[in-house]
């Protein structure tokens, strides 16, 4: 598949809807505490996304090869949850760590996005590891600009985790990302500085680096979705959408109250104009 290069209309039709992918999280965040569910998660997203915003929740019977159609709206990962976490009837509690992963679908085109949330008091570890996997994203988002290579994201990333004793998880990646939920290229959290594609004006997509604690090996659950660490250590997902511009990068998932909203504020002045 070709990369799609995008113009300056679906730019702005892009940026549409990574604000309000953005804003989903903003609208979730209040509610993610010790004795709610991620099945309560779910329905107060899905219900934010199709009865307030007017868009689609592009995961709801998503059904790539091989795979059966996911059934909720959006993604919960808890704890040793990596990607992909099915929700259900699990009791958040105090201490854990969840990654919510919302993609939505406004005008055709796609805005994806997640952040790590905490439950009540989590340990200094896991704070940590969601900490360090942040700025992991961003370091990635720092190497974005004409002339780079996708190399230069997977070193950064690679570099930042592992300097600080976690690993990558290598068998996910960022992906292209507009009128598809998954175009190409791929974009993979680690790498070499100078190789693979050179990145150019319009093209736009995820940075999402999985960290883990301990080991990179993960395994999938009997649910056919849900990814956890072989070795039960705690994973840390953040993610956005990102446009390579004429002069560097745009972050297109930010809105008001995102907590990237001050590092990605070109995003927010451009989409502002």
């Amino acid at each position: 598949m070709a990369i799609s290069f995008k113009s300056s209309s679906e730019i702005a039709a892009m940026r549409v809807a990574g604000r309000l992918a953005s804003e989903v999280l903003d609208y979730i965040g209040p509610y993610v505490r010790a004795g709610v569910t991620t099945d309560q998660i779910d329905k107060l997203c899905h219900d934010f996304m199709v009865g307030v915003q007017g868009t689609i929740p592009a995961p709801l019977n998503y059904c790539p090869p091989g795979y059966k159609p996911y059934p909720k709206s959006i993604c919960t990962s808890i704890n040793h949850q990596v990607c992909h976490g099915v929700p259900g009837d699990k009791v958040l509690k105090n201490g854990d760590i969840l990654n919510i992963d919302i993609t939505v679908i406004k005008d055709g085109f796609h805005g994806d996005t997640s952040r790590m949330f905490t439950v009540g008091e989590p340990s200094i570890a896991a704070k940590r590891l969601c900490e360090v996997t942040r700025e992991a994203m961003w370091a990635g988002i720092s190497q974005v600009a004409p002339g780079k290579r996708l190399g230069d994201i997977g070193a950064a990333i690679q570099r930042l985790a592992e300097g600080a004793g976690y690993s990558v998880v290598r068998e996910f990646c960022g992906h292209g990302i507009g009128r598809g939920f998954h175009e190409e290229p791929q974009v993979l959290h680690y790498g070499k500085p100078g190789t693979g594609l050179e990145l150019k004006a319009g093209m736009t997509f995820t940075i999402e680096p999985m960290i883990n604690a301990g080991r990179p090996e993960i395994r999938e659950l009997a649910d056919g979705w849900t990814i956890v660490t072989k070795d039960h250590s705690l994973s840390a997902q953040w993610e956005h959408t990102v446009l390579v511009t004429e002069t560097g990068v745009e972050v297109l998932t930010v809105s008001e109250a995102s907590p990237d909203r001050d590092r990605a504020a070109p995003a927010l002045t451009a989409s502002a104009g």
